[in-house]
């Protein structure tokens, strides 16, 4: 893999030469095996502890978890008081349950601030349940938080921050508490879900497995596999496993351009070719100066001091850059070619859509 960039600014063109990626890979690199897969859990609950970093007077839902946390030790607070509490946070746990774990197996857990809260950093997590996409509890989370930031401010209103201290992790910070079924070991087939669909991977899949374990594997599309399985678990464990370290070849896919408007990242995939074409870049700059002239007449004249505004506007025409592309050049061409001409990013961006906009591009622009 190679990468070139250019220079000027925060901006930067990114060339990866994907060719080497087509080479064979082990099927676990392209596909997943349907029925193993992770599953997202989250929940709503309470970081205490903070030295006076937590949710203000503004979150209201804070004193409301406040009042029914307490109200569940038999603390009653008067009718119609809200406790503030700036040791305390409300938060949204997130975790990740990995497919095939049992009861009493720990996950690590994500912690955000939900409300105004300046810094998680120190805080302990009450006990949260984190629930799946069907309201079912899977897993209890509760722990002491690990915030890699830092949040200080003065009297005076400066402040300074380094990294985000409104997030925080707390490892192996949950417990399993329900397991989730999976159909793995009950359907007759396994089925491989092709992470890049691609009609070509798909039939080399088919016959890579079929020359090593005899026919027993045929492609429903461009997106899956169905493989003929052993039925004891164990077998299927073991034959699933001898799948996943088999070399497939990988079939050739659509060179791409991908714009990164937000960050001004422009990625030229090495299967990008183009038609002769003939591209112009330049650079029209205008600048307008703003100043002021003072007349001041002679001790005599009798006449009174004056200032009158002054304008100045330049156009500054940059030196003009044309170039050609013949039939099918690499990806390497082009880029030594942009190079040359000292083309930032945004330019790039602009004559590559151009040049697809005039049909000079193999390839797919996509933008995101």
């Amino acid at each position: 893999m190679n990468s070139r960039f250019l220079n000027g600014g925060c901006l930067l063109l990114a060339c990866l030469l994907l060719a080497p990626l087509l080479a064979a890979q082990p099927l676990r690199n392209l596909v997943s095996v349907e029925g193993i897969r992770d599953n997202q859990l989250i929940g709503y609950g309470l970081v205490v502890g903070l030295a006076g970093s937590g949710d203000g007077s503004q979150a209201k839902y804070v004193g409301q978890s406040l009042t029914n946390l307490l109200q569940q030790f038999g603390l009653k607070l008067p009718p119609g008081t809200s406790p503030t509490a700036k040791n305390t946070a409300a938060v949204m746990v997130s975790a990740t349950f990995p497919s095939g774990y049992s009861k009493g197996q720990t996950i690590d857990v994500t912690v955000s601030s939900l409300g105004d809260a300046k810094s998680l950093r120190g805080g302990t997590l009450l006990l949260t349940p984190l629930r799946g996409v069907d309201g079912e509890v899977y897993a209890l989370a509760q722990g002491n938080l690990v915030v890699p930031a830092l949040a200080a401010q003065g009297n005076s209103g400066s402040s300074v921050t380094v990294n985000l201290p409104t997030a925080g992790r707390i490892p192996r910070g949950a417990s399993i508490e329900r397991e989730i079924a999976t159909d793995f070991d009950s359907k007759p087939t396994v089925k491989l879900s092709l992470k890049r669909p691609n009609f070509q991977t798909a039939t080399n899949i088919v016959n890579a497995v079929n020359r090593q374990f005899g026919r027993i594997a045929s492609a429903r599309d461009a997106t899956s596999v169905e493989v003929v399985a052993p039925q004891d678990p164990t077998q299927r464990v073991a034959f699933v496993a001898r799948l996943n370290a088999m070399n497939v070849e990988v079939g050739a896919e659509v060179g791409k351009v991908i714009f990164n408007t937000r960050t001004g990242t422009v990625v030229v995939g090495e299967g990008v070719r183009v038609h002769p074409a003939a591209v112009s870049h330049g650079v029209l700059k205008v600048v307008i100066s703003e100043g002021y002239n003072v007349s001041q007449p002679n001790a005599l004249a009798g006449g009174n001091t004056t200032v009158t505004p002054s304008s100045s506007i330049k156009v500054e025409q940059g030196v003009g850059h044309m170039f050609k592309w013949p039939d099918g050049v690499s990806l390497q061409t082009i880029i030594d070619t942009v190079n040359s001409t000292g083309a930032t990013p945004d330019d790039i961006m602009a004559i590559l859509q151009a040049l697809d906009e005039a049909g000079a591009i193999d390839g797919e622009l996509v933008v995101i």
